[in-house]
């Protein structure tokens, strides 16, 4: 399975949708994503993991790198797991979660919920 990567707006928030398996073959392509955002100045991302139905510790090693690289140039990141995601558990949850590196994401159900400056993000 390849990984495909789309590009929308919500708001002043760009939206990258991840599709098929995150890991050592694939991760890259998402990190190369999230450079080229920052590189045309858009400071605020949110990955939208809806349809990754398989992560492994590249994919989880790609959104802590990400999450620094936003930090260090002043930025947000989101992520967006699937509706119930944080409650029932995605894999990209149940990753984040036995890693125990879940803490260190703000996880939105939704584009909609995750560009709402309103929204809190969904508990741990």
């Amino acid at each position: 399975m390849t990984l495909k990567v789309d590009e929308t707006e919500q708001g002043d928030w760009t939206v990258l949708r991840i599709r098929g398996e995150l890991d050592l073959v694939t991760s890259p392509v998402v990190r190369q994503s999230v450079h080229e955002a920052v590189a045309e100045g858009r400071r605020d991302v949110v990955l939208d993991l809806s349809d990754v139905f398989f992560c492994d510790s590249s994919g989880v090693g790609v959104l802590i790198a990400s999450r620094r690289l936003m930090k260090s140039c002043g930025g947000r990141l989101r992520l967006i797991l699937p509706a119930r995601g944080a409650e029932d558990g995605s894999h990209v949850n149940k990753v984040l979660g036995a890693l125990g590196v879940r803490r260190l994401f703000d996880v939105y159900p939704d584009a909609r919920s995750a560009a709402d400056e309103e929204r809190s993000p969904l508990s741990a």
